[in-house]
């Protein structure tokens, strides 16, 4: 059975072009081809991958935060309650009004207190700013060496200036020992995402990290077997010359330097929008939907090929919102203040919760609508209760 469904899937017509057979790609007269069995080597590596970044992440970022002072905020920590840990767990972090109020209830709680409680509860897994100092510093690293070494790999080879010549002779390419490297390197640390990525800052687009990640390992993946390394190649340099802009400008705005940070958006911005919504559509994807089959017949490969490029475009154009966005909040405020996709720490008087306004005196007398009286112990309490509750401490 296993036999029957090798044979099914390895068949020449789902892989290769037309005329082209896997006997094309044996290694013959010194010649060395890419073979699908090759990206196993990725599985190991990525694993090491992972080790190397925990050490770096402590034995490096940890002590290069510190020094360049990045502080964690001080949280307050929820105090335990079993009735709305439980809730907190099984039905969610952020119940509506009518659910807060009956859990309220439930533990003798008033409603403000209730609802600090689920902010403090909140807080306590929004991950540290340290943490994400850490991850930004592991992959602004990679992704610089990677998109300077994959230059330095492709830089002399004619497909880089001229896409159209990704399809010469093709698939009768032969497998060049460094683009070997650089393909299985990047291959393992897109693995490498995969497999920490329950462990990683949570943010909004969390989905779309998911989909990006898987679509980018299939399409390594299938690129290297099909022995389309020149436009992959090209496609993963594409990405990495924007990656690593986008780390540089993370790991300064957690180190609050505003103005190198500033900097460093506009210039991660306009090479984002350039590599990703300029060359991609009319260098890569004209070229693999038209240049690609001048000289042969499309065939089941090269749909699917395309298919996922299409995909990866999709995930351009909606990342390219968050980033307009952010240009937006930009220009209206003068300086970046957040990722749009993260999630911010909550204070004590956010939520819903209307802030009382400070109790104007005069002459020990206070103003404004329903105002306690000024005689007998009530005035020394006024300021401290709200809609006949004592404020939580």
């Amino acid at each position: 059975m296993w036999s029957s469904f090798n044979e099914w899937f390895w068949q020449d017509t789902l892989w290769l072009p037309p005329n082209s057979t896997w006997a094309d790609l044996e290694d013959r007269d010194g010649l060395v081809y890419p073979h699908p069995q090759d990206t196993l080597a990725a599985l190991p590596l990525a694993m090491a991958l992972v080790a190397m970044r925990f050490a770096f992440e402590r034995f490096v970022c940890v002590p290069l935060s510190r020094w360049l002072g990045v502080r964690d905020q001080a949280r307050r920590p929820a105090k335990p309650n079993a009735i709305l840990e439980k809730y907190f767990l099984t039905e969610g972090c952020n119940p509506k009004e009518p659910q807060m109020a009956f859990l309220a209830a439930q533990c003798g709680f008033t409603l403000q207190q209730t609802q600090r409680w689920f902010r403090r509860r909140r807080n306590q897994d929004r991950p540290c700013l340290t943490k994400k100092f850490c991850e930004a510093s592991w992959r602004f690293v990679f992704y610089l060496c990677s998109f300077f070494g994959g230059l330095s790999v492709l830089y002399h080879e004619s497909w880089l200036w001229t896409p159209v010549m990704c399809w010469d002779n093709y698939p009768d390419q032969p497998l060049k020992p460094g683009l070997y490297y650089w393909y299985i390197l990047e291959l393992s640390f897109y693995v490498s995402l995969l497999i920490t990525l329950p462990l990683d800052v949570k943010r909004k687009d969390f989905k779309e990290q998911v989909a990006h990640h898987i679509v980018t390992i299939t399409l390594i993946v299938f690129s290297y077997s099909a022995n389309l390394l020149r436009i992959g190649s090209l496609v993963l340099l594409l990405h990495d010359a924007s990656d690593y802009l986008l780390e540089a400008c993370k790991i300064f705005n957690y180190t609050r330097w505003r103005q190198v940070c500033d900097a460093l958006f506009i210039i991660f911005s306009l090479v984002f929008f350039y590599t990703r919504l300029v060359l991609f559509p009319t260098q890569i994807l004209y070229t693999t939907y038209y240049e690609s089959i001048a000289n042969s017949g499309p065939f089941f490969g090269y749909y699917f090929f395309n298919s996922l490029l299409l995909a990866l475009q999709l995930l351009h154009v909606f990342w390219s919102c968050l980033i307009l966005r952010m240009i937006y909040s930009f220009t209206k405020k003068g300086q970046m203040e957040k990722d749009v996709r993260s999630d911010v720490e909550e204070s004590d008087s956010s939520d819903g919760e209307v802030a009382q306004e400070p109790v104007q005196l005069k002459n020990g007398a206070a103003h404004g609508p329903g105002a306690a009286p000024t005689d007998g112990p009530r005035s020394r309490g006024a300021g401290r209760l709200a809609n006949g509750h004592a404020p939580a401490t």
